[in-house]
């Protein structure tokens, strides 16, 4: 047990030492009794240390207990040990307290602790807070920890600082609820270790989840989809405090929890700027998680700066982002130098953009051996990008056996790609237990494979609960299948908001169904407004939903407006809707555009439309070209439906008596 240092000085002084001092004892100097009453303030400020020490050895020397007491002090503050004991000695048997409590400074460093309590006790029994917190961490240190409360209780209860924040650490040691007092008592007094750790027990306070019967946790990670992995997606570089760590969480708080909040800000932020550097850490994210980046980046900088290895790899991060690539790989490499796993795993997926896999491999590896899970996972996506598939398979399992669930996932993915569906299986399992929506989502996929409807959809909707895009769709449908149009129809907007075309297209359907028919358009008539459905139509066509495209392409046909129809089958068409191709046609040739048409209706008759096959050889008939339209009329004949057919064999029998004529 250390005493002497920046937090823990117990050195008491007289009322004589030099008020300008800078050491950190001056916060906790005790006057010696009845001393300093008449001195001149104004000519010890201006005295120099050799003068204020010449004077009380003087005064000393001449029997002055208190210039005893003082000299005393000084020495053992400039470490004379042998000179400063003859006069705290002397001192203390003239009853000075706070040379007492020297006295037992000055023998605890020299080894002789049992000696030191007794001083210490004869000090706080005269009154002295330091002797009484020193006296109180001797009794701790040797598992006395009765004693030891109460001598930290009668420091912490006479304002000392110290010994209120050790009273806390040791009530708080055996989950006693008074350590917060202790802990803010300190804390308002400036002890910044203190500060912070009030602080964190304020933030967990104010954001302990709360916990009712219909509560329930999601987990989120990055997707490796069962169509295909997509290790280029992106590494994991875990999570870290980066992203705001002791504030995660979402919705609304309520008040109370925001002011603790707000409260916890506040101690942290006292904390920092006395220069603890994880105060700063915490600090920083806070601040970075209300996106105020630029006071963050600057508390992350001096904790970094301090050495704190988490605040230099989000201090990386936030430099990242603002497009300083440069300068980001410099405080990822001290940090992952320091032993920051997460920053390793950042500098891997650094070099790996960057195309230096041998590099990243390296960070990954380093990564893995700080203990950081996501090292061999990322080491799997790396090999499956090299299709080293083997090699991916390991890290992915090294991950997966650490309890990585997105590695779970995508072994599963593997394994299932590989024909091994029963290996496969415990392992989605395993990734969707511990949150992983994507194979939440994958087991959907696997149970309907096997035309298990009713597991798949149970699957689905723990996906689509937890946010899963696709997994609604699939979802959506299913009550589609069912005739639950309502629950279909909620699902559907579920997916259809996160970007699927699908859904927005299967969503539209749902609503067209509804409308009612507005009849042919009336001339004069004012353009109608746009219906929900077609918005979603123009979500899905402008994802590129070849479908949607031609049902928009219809809407606005029929609202009259024969350029966003023409705009809306052409882009179909080009991408490969027969459809779209057919009814463009037919906008075509409606405007005298016949031979472009014929163009459009081949394509479509050729992608197996007949209708299309049957306007071709209605447009050669007219045309006399009477083998040609006989050649139309047999696709027509071929492709259906039975009406189209049924028209194209008339025709071709028509077409046939021309010819034979």
């Amino acid at each position: 047990m250390v005493f002497m240092g920046d937090r823990a000085t117990l050195l008491e002084t007289g009322r004589f030492v030099q008020r300008h001092s800078k050491s950190a004892a001056d916060e906790i100097i005790e006057a010696g009794p009845a001393v300093g009453a008449a001195v001149d303030t104004t000519t010890a400020e201006q005295e120099t240390e050799a003068e204020t020490e010449a004077r009380h050895r003087l005064a000393a020397e001449k029997g002055d207990a208190g210039s005893m007491s003082v000299l005393g002090a000084l020495l053992l503050r400039r470490g004379d040990l042998d000179g400063a004991e003859r006069w705290l000695r002397a001192a203390s048997a003239h009853g000075d307290r706070a040379a007492a409590n020297n006295l037992g400074v000055l023998l605890h460093q020299r080894g002789y602790p049992d000696e030191a309590a007794g001083w210490w006790r004869v000090a706080a029994v005269a009154g002295s807070a330091p002797a009484a917190h020193a006296l109180g961490r001797h009794h701790r240190e040797r598992g006395d920890e009765p004693a030891a409360e109460y001598w930290l209780r009668q420091s912490a209860e006479q304002g000392h600082a110290l010994g209120a924040y050790a009273l806390a650490d040791l009530l708080e040691h055996r989950s006693d609820v008074g350590a917060e007092r202790w802990l803010r008592a300190a804390a308002e007094q400036g002890h910044r270790e203190a500060a912070y750790r009030l602080a964190l027990a304020v933030e967990r306070r104010a954001t302990a989840p709360v916990r009712g019967p219909h509560a329930y946790d999601t987990g989120t990670g990055l997707r490796t989809s069962l169509a295909g992995t997509e290790p280029g997606a992106g590494p994991a570089t875990g999570t870290g405090l980066r992203t705001a760590a002791a504030l995660a969480g979402t919705g609304e708080r309520p008040a109370a929890a925001t002011d603790g909040l707000g409260e916890a800000e506040q101690w942290f932020r006292q904390a920092a700027a006395r220069g603890h550097r994880r105060a700063a850490l915490h600090l920083g994210a806070i601040l970075e998680k209300r996106g105020d980046l630029k006071e963050a980046g600057r508390w992350y900088l001096m904790s970094a700066k301090d050495g704190e290895a988490k605040a230099a790899c989000a201090l990386a991060f936030l430099l990242r982002d603002a497009g300083d690539e440069e300068s980001a790989a410099v405080w990822w490499l001290r940090a992952a130098q320091d032993g920051d796993g997460n920053a390793a795993n950042a500098l891997g997926a650094l070099h790996a953009a960057r195309g230096e896999q041998q590099t990243a491999e390296r960070w990954y590896r380093a990564a893995m051996d700080a203990g950081d899970v996501n090292g061999a996972y990322n080491l799997g996506l790396l090999c499956a990008a090299q299709e080293r598939t083997a090699q991916a398979e390991q890290w992915y399992r090294r991950a997966a056996y650490a309890g990585h669930r997105e590695a779970a996932n995508a072994l599963a993915v593997l394994l299932l790609q590989a024909g091994d569906a029963g290996g496969a299986e415990p392992w989605f399992s395993k990734a969707a237990e511990a949150g992983s929506v994507d194979a939440a989502f994958n087991l959907g996929i696997l149970h309907a494979g096997r035309d298990d409807d009713r597991t798949a959809l149970t699957w689905y909707e723990r996906a689509a609960a937890a946010g899963h895009t696709e997994a609604a769709l699939q979802v959506g449908i299913a009550y589609l299948r069912d005739g639950d149009e309502q629950a279909a129809e909620r699902h559907l907007r579920c997916a259809a908001g996160g970007g699927s075309a699908e859904a927005a297209y299967r969503l539209a359907t749902v609503l067209d169904a509804r409308r009612p028919d507005p009849g042919p358009p009336v001339l004069g008539a004012p353009r109608a407004e746009k219906s929900e459905c077609e918005e979603w139509y123009e979500r899905a066509a402008q994802q590129g939903h070849r479908r949607a495209q031609v049902r928009v392409g219809m809407l606005a046909a029929a609202r009259g407006d024969v350029a966003e129809a023409a705009r809306w089958y052409r882009e179909a068409a080009e991408a490969g809707s027969r459809n779209g191709a057919f009814n463009l046609g037919l906008l075509l040739a409606r405007e005298g555009g016949e031979r472009e048409a014929a163009l459009w209706w081949t394509r479509a008759a050729h992608a197996g439309h007949g209708r299309a096959a049957l306007r071709l050889a209605l447009l050669a008939a007219r045309r006399g070209e009477l083998t040609e339209g006989r050649r139309w009329c047999a696709r027509a004949v071929e492709l259906g439906p039975a009406e189209v057919a049924e028209r194209a064999a008339r025709l071709s029998e028509a077409l046939h008596q021309e010819l034979t004529a």
